[in-house]
């Protein structure tokens, strides 16, 4: 007996779910979600997010066991929701509903808001050990690996910047600090703004990776530019570091370097009613402008100067 609002999520799973199964229910579904559907779920009980998990997640390095593990480590830093079930069986995690403000680009790039933004992050950052590690040089490897295997379309050019995405390596491994657990996946989308405090949300790509690839990611997926991002890492650390902000800089190439073949495996192999090969296309025209430019080469010096 549930009443169901732009798309229902399937019944007979929403009453095999102990915390969904309260009657009368209303379920809504979520904007957003390209691995997965969402649906708000209001019960007697509570008001909950119910994650039901799509398939091909293997594709793109998924884990959803990780996920599971990593969202109650951030929920115990307080800056995640609330996780209050986990059913592999039936593949939905469901989550405590957070009340708040989706943010957009725009409101991410409000000076008052970067500085919520790095301090939120930091908290993440200072979290227990996430499960498994997120480095995007693995990945885009793995990535690269899928597309050969499954005969996959790639951009045109793509293999020509694997020598400016491997210098990039190099130099970002001069002065590596370590990692700490990272959500590696805040779009605009995934920051809910409850006006006491900015809630992460979705682990889907979480792992312990360099807080500086967080903070240039946040840059890529949010339309960033260079001074907004400058702006990040300085509420981040604190004060102006120059190596640090160009380890930003070149972590926000990397991303888009690296994401672009997410988007290609998505176009190859989504049934979803979605562009991904334009979405990927945005972020390899933006990795090949900065792989390309004159600047470039001043990143790869920067990272390795100590300040």
């Amino acid at each position: 007996m549930a009443n169901s609002e732009d798309g229902a999520a399937p019944e007979a799973l929403l009453a095999r779910v102990p915390s969904l199964a309260g009657t009368p229910r209303v379920v809504t579904a979520l904007p957003g979600g390209l691995t997965n559907k969402n649906f708000k779920v209001t019960t007697p009980d509570g008001v909950y997010v119910a994650r039901l998990f799509s398939d091909g997640g293997e594709l793109l390095g998924i884990d959803r066991e990780r996920e599971y593990q990593n969202s109650v480590i951030a929920a115990a830093a307080g800056v995640g929701a609330p996780v209050i079930e986990y059913r592999p069986q039936e593949r939905v995690l469901v989550l405590g509903f957070v009340e708040g403000r989706t943010l957009t680009n725009a409101d991410v790039a409000q000076p008052g808001m970067l500085e919520r933004v790095a301090r939120v992050c930091a908290r993440l950052h200072g979290a227990g050990r996430f499960a498994g590690d997120f480095d995007m040089f693995e990945v885009q490897a793995a990535y690269l690996a899928t597309t050969r295997r499954l005969g996959l379309a790639i951009p045109a050019g793509y293999g020509e910047l694997q020598q400016a995405f491997a210098a990039a390596r190099a130099a970002l491994a001069v002065r590596a600090e370590g990692t700490v657990p990272c959500n590696n996946d805040l779009l605009a989308a995934n920051l809910i703004d409850a006006g006491d405090r900015i809630w992460l949300i979705d682990y889907e790509y979480s792992g312990n990776n360099d807080p500086c690839f967080e903070l240039g990611n946040i840059a890529g997926e949010c339309g960033l530019d260079a001074d907004a991002l400058a702006a990040l890492v300085t509420a981040y650390y604190g004060r102006p570091r120059r190596s640090r902000i160009a380890r930003a800089q070149l972590f926000n190439l990397v991303s888009r370097y690296g994401w672009t073949l997410w988007g290609a495996i998505q176009h190859g192999t989504s049934q979803l009613d979605f562009d991904f090969w334009s979405w990927g296309m945005e972020r390899f025209e933006a990795a090949a402008a900065g792989f390309t430019s004159p600047g470039f080469g001043r990143l790869l010096s920067d990272v390795q100067c100590q300040d």
